[in-house]
């Protein structure tokens, strides 16, 4: 398995403190002779009568001391390959990125990060580092 993201426990308390339930964490998945693993798992009854929802999510850092195209190049890469584990596997849960609001605002507002993301219709969770709150759902 490997090793928790630096802000794990910090998107998993947002969760939580935005209603949802962690139901593994982290999530593994079995596809095609390869074992994966998602940072997150997580369900949230919408109302009584209808349908929970069902996410996943995969935690990034983008810390200072690291390169942000380097950590871009790996988020990219796992969020395509668990998206399409998870289509093979349950379809019914939706995939996010989890980064923080600094990097967001930053990095992220860049061309090239912002056409890759649509590119490749990644969904996105904000997350502020300082509060363990969710800034924003990016679908």
């Amino acid at each position: 398995m490997s090793a928790k993201d630096v802000f794990h426990e910090v998107v998993k308390t947002a969760l939580q403190k935005d209603g949802w339930q962690i139901t593994n964490d982290p999530l593994t998945i079995s596809v095609g002779g390869v074992n994966l693993s998602i940072d997150l798992a997580a369900e949230k009854l919408i109302a009584a009568e209808r349908e929970g929802q069902k996410i996943a999510v995969e935690v990034k850092s983008f810390l200072e001391k690291s390169s942000a195209i380097s950590e871009f190049h790996t988020a990219l890469g796992q969020f395509i390959n668990y998206r399409g584990a998870l289509r093979r596997r349950q379809p019914e849960r939706v995939l996010y990125l989890a980064v923080p609001l600094t990097t967001y605002k930053t990095f992220f507002q860049l061309d090239f990060p912002q056409e890759m993301i649509a590119e490749n219709q990644v969904k996105m969770l904000i997350y502020d580092v300082e509060q363990e709150v969710i800034f924003q759902w990016i679908n």
